[in-house]
């Protein structure tokens, strides 16, 4: 499992929505360097969500359980939780939709990597 990869990519995609979300409501030149400033507390953020919330379904797993067991089990579970926290927080601080919308695209995203990763070995 190559976590380090997956973070990678995880920080892109949320960097990516959550700016295209703010650009599509309002842009300003004065924006472009904050994009980039953004991406430490963003990779911070998919580091920490991805170790302790992701990561541990596959770590803990038994010997005769597959990824692909875990990822049919859990992944819905995960999913709904996920939607119905961020869909809470973003109704009590409709402001911070955008941080809300990334976090749930990115998480339920690097569940496929995941799970993907381990399915093509």
């Amino acid at each position: 499992m190559n976590i380090s990869k997956t973070i990678i990519k995880a920080t892109l995609l949320a960097t990516c929505i959550f700016w295209f979300i703010i650009i599509s409501k309002n842009f300003e030149e004065i924006m472009l360097p904050l994009f980039f400033l953004s991406m430490i507390p963003i990779s911070i953020c998919c580091t920490i969500v991805l170790l302790f919330t992701i990561v541990p379904f596959f770590w803990l797993k038994k010997k005769t359980t597959t990824n692909k067991t875990i990822f049919e089990i859990f992944f819905p579970f995960y999913a709904i939780t996920c939607f119905s926290l961020c869909l809470c927080a973003s109704l009590k601080e409709p402001s911070l939709l955008c941080f809300f919308a990334s976090v749930f695209i990115t998480t339920m995203q690097s569940w496929i990597w995941f799970g993907k990763e381990i399915a093509i070995k």
